[in-house]
């Protein structure tokens, strides 16, 4: 038995929880993991994890060795790399928004891939929440605050706001010039899917934030269909300005009350913390960093 190999499904099956799942990641048959377990098992002498139809979860015992399984592969990974040459090599599970991937990642990311040609990227484009450890995602980008401690968060940038809607619709309400002249206007909602939170509008006044309520016809809850609902005269949204700029530059939505901005979005990569050691994350969230703070990055006016 390769006892290394058999850590490193071991630990996949427990981040993704499932035999079958891990297999697939790993392109593994998943005959060959279950006995690779059985195995493991059997050299440990422990039961490593609770088997149903529905789950596989670790044991006391399999959650204290998943820790320390990958405290050693970490340190295998790093030994490798400095004695086998300068180069980071393997799969890096990313997730992100889709609108910062399309528009500000993967124009750029020949540059990344040329630099560290030895990396796979795998890179999902969404809005919802990922449980990094369970989907044995190795880090995630998002917009907003940090909630999970358990995670490492490294600040990229803070991204500019905009408050803007479509063209027919200031025509029809109005283009208001203060705050105070939003009577008579209605926004787009936006909602988180998963835990139900419903945003307003927010202005910086000074060192305070100011929000506002306004009535809504239509609701989403994703950025995507956030701005489409805007473009189709359903109200003011505020929003990252790269997100808007296009739309922006060619007369779809127009800017308002630019003298009153939205409070700045950070932008923070997050990964666990068994990760920061991993010289696939730590290269790519380094290019992240750089790449934030150009200014064809759009994050910035």
């Amino acid at each position: 038995m390769d006892r290394f190999n058999a850590m490193r499904v071991f630990t996949r099956i427990v981040e993704l929880g499932g035999f079958a799942k891990a297999a697939d990641s790993l392109h593994m048959p998943r005959a060959s993991v279950t006995v690779l377990i059985k195995q493991l098992e059997a050299h440990l002498g422990v039961q490593l994890l609770h088997r149903t139809t529905r789950q596989v979860s670790p044991t006391l015992d399999g959650a204290a060795y998943y820790q320390r399984c990958v405290s050693l592969l970490s340190d295998l990974e790093e030994a490798e790399g400095v004695f086998k040459d300068s180069q980071p090599r393997g799969m890096l599970r990313v997730e992100m928004p889709a609108a910062i991937g399309q528009r500000v990642v993967f124009p750029a990311l020949p540059e990344f891939t040329r630099r560290y040609p030895l990396i796979e990227l795998e890179i999902g484009l969404n809005d919802r929440p990922v449980d990094l450890i369970r989907e044995g995602v190795d880090c995630v980008l998002r917009g907003g605050l940090t909630l999970d401690d358990s995670l490492v968060a490294r600040p990229l940038v803070l991204m500019d706001q905009v408050t803007c809607a479509s063209p027919g619709y200031l025509q029809a309400r109005g283009v208001p010039q203060f705050l105070e002249a939003l009577d008579g206007h209605q926004m787009v909602e936006y909602f988180s899917s998963v835990t139900g939170k419903r945003y307003g509008l927010e202005f910086q006044i000074g060192d305070e934030v100011r929000l506002i309520d306004l009535p809504k016809q239509v609701s989403v809850d994703s950025a995507l269909g956030y701005l489409a609902a805007s473009e189709a005269g359903y109200g003011l949204v505020q929003v990252p300005y790269y997100h808007a700029a296009q739309r922006l530059r060619e007369g779809r939505l127009q800017e308002v009350l630019g003298h009153c901005l939205p409070p700045p979005l950070a932008l923070t990569a997050l990964y666990p913390a068994h990760r920061q050691l991993s010289r696939r994350v730590r290269v790519f969230v380094d290019w992240l960093v750089d790449l934030c703070v150009r200014p064809q990055s759009g994050f910035r006016r």
